[in-house]
């Protein structure tokens, strides 16, 4: 049954009715603009959120045991877009359209030497590397001792038996314009967040 229309019936009634429809009309017209408005900024907010995480800090997922211990199958880090890199920094770099992690061994220039038992020094000084869990000499087709070529970066995993690294021709040493970044802080899983050593 449809509600009967009743028509004010004195002036005070018609200026109440009209008051309140036009309290109605602004009201509609208020939630519409800011409807809008907050669909702007969501919009801009996810546009330089986008920017951020793909120019500055790419968000990486790590897959493989290459870098077990220190890295393992399924955790989320955040990479730092840097152009210099210190002995021991992980970083990410395309091979293949691929994104791989390893640990930066040596620097241009450098020389690399590893042994049979998978000890490695770099211009003659062993590398203290207490990340490591069993060292080994890997999958290795270079010739030792190895002076890492300008530009270019000398790499290893932290799991030595199983990481395909710079120790063989097939990845070789990693130029500065293949990095996408410096794995610097782990967002998960949360028993794990922090900054990464």
């Amino acid at each position: 049954m449809k509600e009967e229309l009743k028509l004010p019936e004195t002036m005070e009634e018609f200026e109440e009715a009209l008051k309140r429809e036009r309290m109605r009309e602004r009201n509609r017209r208020d939630y519409n603009v800011i409807l809008r408005s907050t669909i702007a900024t969501l919009l801009s907010v996810a546009a330089v959120a986008i920017l951020v995480a793909t120019l500055l800090l790419p968000v990486l997922r790590i897959y493989g045991t290459s870098m077990s211990p220190t890295l393992k199958d399924g955790d989320i880090v955040l990479s730092l877009k840097n152009t210099q890199f210190d002995r021991q920094d992980i970083i990410a770099f395309y091979y293949n359209n691929n994104v791989l992690v390893k640990r930066v061994i040596a620097r241009p220039g450098e020389w690399v030497d590893l042994d049979s038992e998978g000890n490695v020094t770099v211009n003659g000084t062993p590398l203290r590397e207490t990340y490591l869990v069993d060292k080994a000499m890997g999958d290795t087709d270079i010739k030792y001792p190895y002076q890492v070529p300008d530009g270019r970066y000398f790499v290893m995993g932290d799991h030595r038996s199983v990481s395909i690294d710079s120790r063989n021709t097939a990845v070789g040493c990693v130029s500065e314009e293949q990095v996408v970044g410096k794995l610097t802080f782990r967002i998960w899983p949360f028993s794990g967040f922090g900054k990464i050593e």
